[in-house]
């Protein structure tokens, strides 16, 4: 390993964790050097690690986090994958109590209804059925490259791209969570990726503290529209149940939308198998629970599209997306 290269890094580290009233967060470019030397594997394995708990420990910025990203998208080649979606979808959720990936289904008939949509992940560390294990019951199979995952787009409308297919040394950071017990930021970069530079995006996090970092990154990347809600598990998925909000950058100014509950029956265990999944795409089963789910999940892809101003237009428009497809 370079010892100049590992010296330059070292001071990354050191701006970070010099203690009280000498540290300070990265700017945007030294961010986006640094998260460079990392992936072009620059850095001491020992400096990752203390580089990635000191982002983390002095909370997510948004000035940094947008540095993260555009440096995984120059190693990854994304300004030149020639990729082209209509709504991105990121899917890095790992919530111990999920089920069945529902949005999923969301996303299936959204594509069905002429929309391009990629979804983009790493379910590594899901609690319940991640969407891989899913694909095929739909009839679809994750794409391996950025080429594949643009094949997809064109015939299917729809094209699950594996991390790893595309960045599979940020991906080995994303795994670094095995051993260090904590998210890094890399979760949050990772969402924020946006491979295709879409028309619109629709993210989901588990704290909801992270919303205005989404927000905020999606304004300094001059991101055209992104829709961020605290969703079930950390993904871009509504839970009727309960009230919530979507908050949504249009590309110039930041707005709320207020999501109402819905009287839904309780989660039943036996509709959150892969058979039962299939069962409801098919038409063949429709559990209260997962269909309100569902519709919900579609109605924030339209108001991230723009294609309603308001939660209740939303919902509607929603219903006959489902229904049609």
């Amino acid at each position: 390993m370079d010892q100049a290269a590992t010296q330059h890094f070292a001071g990354f580290v050191a701006t970070l964790g010099r203690g009280p009233g000498r540290s300070r967060a990265l700017t945007r470019a030294e961010a986006r050097e640094a998260m460079g030397m990392v992936l072009a594997g620059q850095a001491d394995p020992h400096q990752v690690g203390a580089f990635l708990m000191l982002l983390r420990y002095r909370g997510e910025d948004p000035e940094e986090i947008s540095g993260l990203v555009e440096a995984v998208r120059d190693a990854a080649g994304l300004p030149r994958a020639g990729l082209s979606a209509d709504l991105d979808w990121p899917s890095y959720g790992s919530g111990k109590t999920r089920g069945a990936p529902w949005f999923l289904l969301a996303a299936l008939a959204l594509a069905r209804s002429g929309l391009r949509v990629l979804m983009h992940g790493s379910n590594s560390f899901s609690g319940g059925i991640p969407v891989p294990l899913a694909l095929p019951v739909l009839g679809l199979t994750p794409a391996d490259s950025l080429g594949e995952a643009r094949a997809h787009l064109d015939s299917v409308n729809i094209a699950y791209l594996p991390l790893r297919a595309f960045a599979p040394a940020f991906d080995a950071l994303l795994e670094l969570r095995k051993l260090f017990g904590l998210r890094s930021p890399v979760n949050t970069a990772a969402r924020l990726l946006d491979p295709a530079q879409a028309r619109a995006g629709v993210d989901g996090v588990f704290h909801p503290a992270y919303i205005a970092v989404h927000l905020g990154v999606a304004e300094r990347l001059g991101r055209p529209r992104l829709l961020v809600v605290k969703g079930a598990g950390g993904e871009a998925e509504r839970t009727p149940a309960k009230p919530g909000a979507a908050h949504l950058w249009d590309g110039a100014v930041r707005h709320e939308f207020v999501l109402p509950a819905a009287e839904v029956p309780l989660a039943d265990p036996a509709t959150e198998t892969l058979e039962a999944f299939a069962a409801v795409w098919r038409g063949d089963a429709a559990p209260p629970r997962a269909i309100a789910t569902i519709r919900s999940t579609i109605a924030l892809a339209l108001l991230a599209l723009g294609r309603a101003d308001d939660a209740a237009p939303a919902e509607a428009a929603a219903d006959a997306v489902w229904r049609a497809r």
